[in-house]
């Protein structure tokens, strides 16, 4: 079977010949983002920003934009494909493949000892007011990011109307969320094409008068390095590769094991949602943790945001969330093996096959992207299917509002419409306390997103200690 070390040689031969930087050092940088990407994909965004294109001016504002266009058009965790993209245009095939790893290895490790902890002393006082807390944070945080990205997105009255026709058709009419973004995209996709002036994308990635760093004064430059040109006999090669590394264990898994075995069915859905994750974690959550909880049972309310909180909490992309639902699921459904065993290989597929498809799309597209600069109609789509994530995320925020700030929660219906409701009577009052604590230290007081966390953990264990 191909392994990541021959992919590392698939056309790169004399690798350090045409590297932009020393590979050595670009290790060290990549290492360096990884350990300081907390904070969900915008903080992560802006420490690459910052050490990429502020620090070490390897590449220009207008590049670095456009490669994160392309990345949030792409199904997957947007600033983790961004950290591929970059360290594949600056050191080739193996340069992205090592960005890429390093971006998810230290949240990987992490979340991993946290869920040990979670499942072995979940019912500590202590370890149960750190999660107590953490839920109410991860609320506010969530309510956060549709203020922040509805700021930038919802710029006219077109993206407000497909913001708004996003969280209806999700909310109420419960349409599967890869058909809202694919027809987002279509709408953005055709106004761009038009030359539309509501679906521009505009400005640059940092706010104010501050001079920008022009593509041509970077160490990459402006031209598409030798490396970059498309190149359809390696983006086949590359892809077909990655694609075995993807899906061979899950065709494995589902002949040996059946398709109702639980490591089965984790690779089989998490594999689907690395192909429909488009707009980030916020926006897919929602789906994720109505599938988790109410399909599969894999899990409780609760325990979803309880693993968002690690996910907040820890470097990395926000997704791995996900490994914490395939170790509950692994733990809870052992078979015939040990449950922490059965758990740690759950969260090692899941998290497989959630991040080996960003470096496929990175690999099959990022050529044919780089020769798409400035393109219209595809800035349209990516301008719609951001507007429609604002709705989506909102989706997301009344879910997890409902669960964490409600004891009951019931179901109305009118005709083809249903959606959830709350049992007034029901109200957490010390969740609503929190949660309302966390928003104003996060909207009001300014504070960083994992300030908030630490200090709500604090308070969950004081409440639960004292209570």
């Amino acid at each position: 079977m191909t392994n990541m070390t021959d992919l590392g040689k698939i056309a790169d031969q004399a690798v350090t010949e045409t590297d932009i930087v020393p590979l050595s050092e670009a290790v060290k940088v990549w290492a360096r983002v990884a350990a300081l990407s907390f904070g969900g994909p915008a903080g992560q965004i802006a420490v690459m920003h910052r050490i990429v294109v502020d620090e070490k001016r390897w590449i220009g504002e207008h590049r670095f934009l456009h490669a994160l266009n392309y990345c949030m058009l792409l199904p997957g965790p947007e600033a983790h494909q961004l950290a591929i993209y970059i360290g594949w245009l600056l050191n080739r095939t193996l340069g992205g493949m090592i960005a890429g790893l390093l971006f998810v290895l230290p949240g990987f490790v992490s979340i991993l000892a946290l869920s040990y902890v979670y499942v072995l002393f979940g019912n500590v006082t202590v370890v149960e007011g750190m999660f107590f807390g953490l839920k109410c944070a991860v609320l506010a945080v969530v309510v956060q990011a549709v203020f922040r990205i509805g700021s930038r997105a919802l710029r006219n009255g077109p993206m407000v109307g497909l913001a708004s026709l996003a969280f209806v058709a999700i909310f109420f009419l419960h349409v599967p969320f890869p058909l809202i973004i694919i027809a987002a995209a279509v709408i953005g996709f055709l106004g761009g094409r038009k030359g539309a002036s509501a679906f521009r994308v505009g400005g640059g990635h940092k706010a104010g008068t501050d001079k920008i760093l022009e593509d041509r004064d970077s160490l990459l430059g402006e031209e598409i390095p030798p490396h970059a040109a498309p190149n359809l006999a390696w983006s086949l090669k590359t892809s077909g590769a990655l694609a075995a590394l993807w899906l061979l264990p899950v065709a494995g898994l589902l002949l040996g094991l059946g398709q109702h075995d639980v490591f089965s069915q984790l690779g089989v859905f998490f594999s689907q949602m690395a192909v429909v994750t488009f707009g980030g974690a916020y926006a897919v959550l929602a789906y994720v943790a109505q599938q988790a909880v109410d399909g599969f049972g894999w899990l409780r309310p609760g325990e979803m945001l309880d693993g968002l909180g690690m996910a907040e909490t820890t470097p990395g992309p926000l997704i791995m969330v996900t490994q914490f639902v395939g170790f509950l699921a692994g733990y809870r459904d052992p078979g015939s093996i040990n449950p922490l065993a059965a758990a740690t290989l759950a969260a090692v597929l899941t998290t497989w096959v959630t991040f080996i498809p960003s470096f496929l799309w990175i690999f099959a597209g990022a050529p044919f992207m780089e020769r798409m600069r400035g393109n219209a109609a595809l800035s349209g789509a990516m301008a719609a299917i951001t507007a429609a994530v604002v709705g989506v995320i909102l989706n997301l925020a009344v879910w997890f509002g409902l669960h964490v700030l409600f004891r009951e929660v019931a179901t109305l219906t009118l005709g083809p419409l249903w959606w959830d409701v709350p049992i007034l009577h029901s109200i957490d009052w010390p969740s609503l306390i929190l949660t309302l604590l966390a928003a104003l230290a996060l909207f009001r007081l300014r504070q960083s997103v994992i300030t908030v966390l630490l200090a709500s953990a604090v308070l969950g264990i004081a409440w639960r200690v004292l209570s």
